[in-house]
């Protein structure tokens, strides 16, 4: 390999091949395109959408068959096809159901990050991950994968924060952050504007009505949770900005970084620590 190779690189933001000594990229202006954080696999993961969404909707099923592999006694078949599945609360909470009880009695914060991968029944679990599948590659064409990813967290763990503060003692799922892409969407339609702005304002408010009026019939449903998402979402769309106004920068890739790094902490530790009680148990 000759020495120019050697001393090149593939810019992280435009695909050109760079030296490596280069301040900034000639082609797109990127700032240090060397940087390790720049160029570090996790981050170049996020350049593949379909690659991330796959993997959310990889973890969410892990830890749901996890649960079940952790109750004794799974409730298996049910008359109420809402509790088909359904591992028991004792799993959950060793996993990382957030609410009063694990975080008053236990003092489990990082309780409201884990139970945003967490869910009760098969139908849980299926309607949750169909929703994300369905809203996150809008939110990634108009936001950008980076910014998904921070409101899906973000919209989670606010989300069960406010519930939190409402006095829901135990409670998990997805959709809190699923709730959170919707009020990101909510406010990209509004701010926008125009046919396409307007349709899709329409078409979440839809979806919020709907998801509102479903939490009221059936007992159990989160919708402080689902509140909470759809109002802190918006605001993390607020101030993160979307690709028409600000491109995804340094301050989006560090964010998600971090978002990431606390996730896979957090879901590690739940895992080690839930496996440990239940065979100690």
């Amino acid at each position: 390999m000759s020495k120019n190779k050697r001393n090149s690189l593939i810019c992280p933001k435009c695909h050109k091949l760079i030296s490596s000594d280069e301040q900034r990229c000639p082609y797109c202006g990127l700032l240090s395109p060397g940087s390790r954080l720049k160029n570090i696999s996790i981050s170049r993961g996020f350049k593949k959408p379909d690659v991330i969404i796959k993997y959310i909707i990889y973890v969410n099923a892990g830890l749901y068959l996890l649960s079940l592999l952790l109750s004794p006694r799974q409730t298996g078949f049910s008359f109420n096809p809402l509790n088909l599945f359904s591992p028991e609360g004792k799993s959950l909470l060793v996993l990382g159901a957030t609410g009063t009880l694990p975080i008053d009695r236990y003092h489990r914060w990082w309780t409201l990050l884990t139970a945003n991968y967490l869910h009760g029944s098969i139908l849980h679990i299926i309607f949750n991950m169909l929703a994300f599948y369905q809203l996150a590659p809008i939110i990634i064409r108009e936001f950008g994968a980076y910014r998904m990813f921070i409101i899906y967290t973000l919209g989670g763990v606010g989300g069960f924060f406010i519930s939190y503060l409402a006095g829901i003692s135990f409670t998990i799922g997805a959709s809190a952050s699923v709730c959170g892409l919707m009020g990101a969407i909510l406010y990209y339609g509004k701010a926008r504007g125009g046919i396409y702005g307007k349709a899709l304002f329409r078409q979440m408010g839809g979806w919020a009505i709907s998801i509102f009026l479903f939490g009221f019939m059936i007992p159990n449903i989160n919708n402080w949770g689902h509140a909470g998402g759809i109002i802190v979402g918006a605001l993390v769309a607020f101030c993160l900005g979307y690709k028409e106004k600000y491109q995804e920068g340094f301050l989006q890739k560090s964010l998600a970084f971090f978002c990431l790094t606390a996730t896979v902490l957090a879901l590690s530790w739940a895992v080690f620590t839930g496996i440990f009680y239940r065979l100690a148990g």
